[in-house]
């Protein structure tokens, strides 16, 4: 094992890694298919999706700095590189996998895009859950499910609030 780094570490890690590929795919195909449900032009819908990336990938990389640094403190523990590290990896794993649910808004047409790009989410939230329980040794299909149907829940919400809420 590194020196520093220990079992707790790396489960900090792959905690900021899913949550952040999670909430990313979740919030940006969401605002999304919201927005774009909503009526908004293309380059709206576009421009809307590469900020939430952007401004959300900085501020949950922050988050997860801030609040690893106050367990640290609660613990008494003297600062670590494990919340600057795990910030890095919510940072990241949020903005890259942002991009999978706007692709589709780069290529195709905005009625198209939006079928799109909730499959690609969807599919990625499957492959996120399935992959993520084989690494933990738990239920692949049950974990794969709920990764699916609790994702695919928030962006029922946002085509409602689009549509119900339009431009």
């Amino acid at each position: 094992m590194i020196k520093g780094h220990n079992l707790t570490n790396t489960s900090s890690y792959i905690k900021n890694f899913i949550f952040g590929v999670e909430d990313s795919l979740v919030s940006t195909v969401g605002l999304l298919s919201g927005v774009a449900s909503g009526g908004l032009p293309k380059p709206e819908i576009f421009l809307t999706g590469v900020v939430l990336i952007f401004v959300e990938a900085f501020s949950m990389g922050v988050g997860s700095f801030l609040s690893e640094g106050f367990v640290d403190d609660l613990n008494h523990n003297k600062p670590s590189s494990r919340s600057a590290i795990g910030g890095v990896i919510m940072l990241f794993s949020y903005f890259l996998a942002g991009f999978i649910p706007l692709a589709p808004y780069v290529f195709a047409p905005t009625p198209q895009a939006i079928i799109i790009s909730i499959l690609f989410s969807l599919l990625s939230l499957l492959i996120l859950g399935t992959i993520s329980a084989y690494a933990f040794k738990v239920n692949p299909i049950k974990h794969g499910l709920r990764m699916l149907l609790m994702g695919g829940g928030a962006i029922i919400v946002g085509v409602i609030v689009g549509k119900n809420i339009n431009v």
